[in-house]
Parts: C-alpha cells; structure tokens; sequence
C-alpha cells in the first residue's frame, strides 16, 4: 500500500474532504473499499469521466478495493441540472446503456477474471437498480426521507437557482435521497467508507454521509468519509471535454473515433498540458516532471503531448488502435506510407483535416487544381497551380509536377479517399462518390 493522499495532493487533484486526518489514518490501516457513482445518462462515458475512473484506479494501485457503481436506478431520473429539467429515458435504454457503460468501466479496473479466486483488491461493479428497485414508496419516505431536512435541501444551489427559474419537479428534487441511499446500502453490503467524486457533487456525497451515520449509528464498517477533485478547467478558459462544436468527446470508439480521441489530447495547450498529465497519466512524477523541463525548453517537439496522447489512446482503445492513430498522423504529413492505412482510420484522420466529397462519374477522376481549390487548401484554382509550379503540391504524399494533373484510379486510398498536402503542413482531403 501506498500514501494515495500525498499522490493525489502532489498530483492538484483534492478539492473537499470531510476530515483529512482521520481519511488518511483509515486508509494507512487499510485497505478500504471505496465508490464512485456514474449514472448512465447516454450510452457511453466520455473523457470528463476519466478523472474518477483514473482515480478510482490509483486506489485499486494502492491497495484498496474500489466500486464502481453505475446508477440504473438513478439514471432513471438523473441529477438535477442547473439549468432545465432532464428529459427521462426508457427503462430499456437506461437498462442497456447500464450494460455499456459497465463494459467501459472494466477496461480501466481489475476485477476478477472468470473461474478465478477473488483478491481483496479486485474491483466491484454494483447496479443501485439492485436496491432501489426493491425499495417501496412507503419506505423511502418512512426510512429514508425522515432523515432529510426540507431547509438543507431548499438551500442547496442547484434547487435554489432552479427555483428562482422554472422550478423542479418533485422527481429531481428526490433525488439526493436516493443518491443517498446508495452509500448506506454500499456501506451495507460491502464496509465501503469512502465515496469519491467532483467537487461539484459534494453535496450529494455529505448528504449521504449524514444519512450513513443517521442509519448505522454504530458504525460497524467504521466511519465513513467522503473526498472530491478539482473540476477541470483549460487555460482558454473553454470547457475541458469539449469540441469546438459542444459535443463530448466519448469513450466509445463509435462516437469519437480513436484518431479525435488521440489528437484532443495531442492538442492540448502547454499551459494545461502538464496538469493534464498529472490527473490522468500513471506516468512517475520524475516521467511528468521530466516531460515538464522538456515543454518549457522545447515546446515545439509537443513531447508532453505525445506521451499524454499515446498512454490515454491505449489506455481507453488499446496498443493497435493507438498504433494505427500514430501511423496515421505520420503518413499524412508524408512520414509513413499512406496505403498501409485502413479505411476506418483513414476516414476518421480526413475528418479532422479539410475536405471535399464529390461524385464523379465513371471514368470522369476531377483534375488536381479543382480538388484543391474546393478542399479550401487553396483560395482559388489559380493559387493551386501556383504551389503546383513551385513544388508544394503532394498527392498521397508525391509531389505534383504538372498543373493538367488528373487523379487516377492508382491514387484512390480504400478505393474512395486522396490525401491533398500544400508545404509541409497544410493537410486537406478528399471522398470520391460513385
């Protein structure tokens, strides 16, 4: 076992502890079986998740046992936003993002593998559906609302801005209860006396500590704390998890493919860089402070960058799609050969750089120039025969000789897709329909 209190202060991560003393006494007479709740709210995780569940992690490191609970019965209903008023999903749906998010959550925890014996540490994947499916009206009324007082939970900010608005239903401004409930049963079942999560859930995590301590007031499992981490901010001042568009960028390969994965994180600012090393690398503090000297002496080489983005491409999607992003990102700026690509990775590098789909007819491939002009990586037709003539006009790659360049069906990559270039780094694309 290691001192994950020190870890996680030289790391910036701590933001709120009920009794940091006492928190870092229990867990050096460990181990301790600690949780983090995530409610499936859609149908992948997405990179704002990865703060708790590289955490939850670093404990599973240090020698304690973490729970990873996924909220299908809190799903149903869903935190209240600040703002409105959350639009509820079907039993089914939640059911089954229940089911993907669990299968994310396994990647990053160990937890015993079939016909195995179970270690002390091994992960716990738990559903409060379990519970507070069981759990009869009259009950969380009697047993647990009692506990809850009207004043407390009017004063939280949450309900007090969305008061001062539109107001809440009586559905939301519950939930607390059951979140609540969920750290009795989990203290309960399995003697877990730590809940983790943001800063901006230290609301709920004191509520359901209270409501420990109201329940069990002996204590069996011992006393019960709560810590949280510092949300995540970018230096810009933009939304960390973001795109430029608003949209998350998730988890699940399908919605945000391995390529944008691994370059929003190869984009990272310096300024946010070695924090962002710091909350989600494993990396040893002489590798990060290491990477650290070589962003200040060498900011250009992105060293910090390409470690950030390689360990957390294979940590999420794994040693060959990080390989086939790299490949990637290296051929299209000619330092890798552009055929070995597959059609997915190539489709999902194009997607981040300018494009042109067209239909051609057959026989009918469009001239270089045109491809260039309508790709934006020249303002004109004029301007492409221009880099043409100077020697700055690649093809897949090969450099362009002639200003009546025609595509052939030779330079078709997956049979659909030309990878334009204009100097050294200006990149551009195109999809051939038909």
């Amino acid at each position: 076992m290691t001192d994950i209190i020190d870890e996680l202060q030289w790391r910036g991560m701590l933001a709120q502890t009920t009794d940091l003393d006492a928190l870092r006494k229990a867990l050096a007479d460990g181990p301790i079986t600690l949780y983090c709740g995530f409610d499936p709210t859609a149908g992948s995780l997405h990179v704002g998740h990865l703060v708790q569940i590289v955490t939850l992690a670093r404990f599973q490191q240090a020698g304690h046992r973490p729970i990873a609970l996924v909220g299908g019965g809190t799903g149903l209903i869903g935190d209240p936003k600040p703002s409105a008023e959350r639009r509820l999903n079907s039993r089914e749906t939640v059911k089954g993002w229940v089911s993907r998010l669990g299968r994310q959550l396994s990647t990053f925890l160990r937890f015993t593998p079939e016909g195995e014996t179970e270690q002390p540490t091994d992960a716990i994947l738990a559903d409060n559906a379990d519970w507070l499916g069981e759990l009869s009206a009259l009950e969380l009324m009697r047993d647990v609302g009692k506990h809850f007082s009207l004043n407390q939970m009017l004063a939280r900010d949450t309900v007090k801005n969305r008061l001062d608005g539109d107001g809440m239903s009586y559905t939301e401004f519950s939930y607390v209860l059951l979140q609540s409930y969920d750290y009795v049963q989990l203290y309960r079942r399995y003697g877990c006396t730590l809940q983790t999560g943001g800063s901006d859930q230290w609301g709920n995590i004191t509520a359901g500590l209270d409501l420990v301590r109201r329940m069990d007031a002996n204590e069996p499992h011992g006393a019960a704390h709560g810590l949280t981490f510092n949300l995540l901010t970018k230096a810009d001042g933009s939304k960390f998890g973001k795109s430029e568009s608003g949209g998350n960028f998730w988890l699940d390969q399908e919605l945000t493919s391995p390529y944008a994965f691994y370059q929003f994180w190869f984009n990272a600012d310096d300024r946010d860089v070695v924090r962002f090393l710091k909350t989600f690398s494993f990396r040893s503090r002489e590798e990060i402070e290491d990477l650290e000297r070589q962003t200040q002496e060498r900011p250009q080489a992105r060293a910090a960058q390409r470690a950030l983005a390689e360990e957390l491409t294979t940590l999420v999607h794994g040693e060959e799609e990080c390989r086939k992003v790299v490949d990637a990102s290296l051929a299209l700026f000619g330092r890798a050969d552009l055929s070995e690509l597959d059609g997915r990775t190539l489709e999902a590098a194009l997607s981040e750089v300018p494009k042109v789909e067209t239909e051609v007819p057959v026989g009918e491939l469009p001239s270089v120039v045109d491809l260039f002009a309508e790709s934006g990586l020249t303002p004109s037709k004029s301007a492409a025969r221009r880099a043409i003539k100077e020697g700055g006009a690649y093809v897949n790659n090969v450099k362009v000789t002639g200003e009546d360049a025609v595509i052939s069906a030779e330079d078709l990559l997956a049979e659909r897709f030309v990878v334009l270039r204009k100097g050294k780094r200006n990149i551009g694309g195109v999809v051939l329909r038909g």
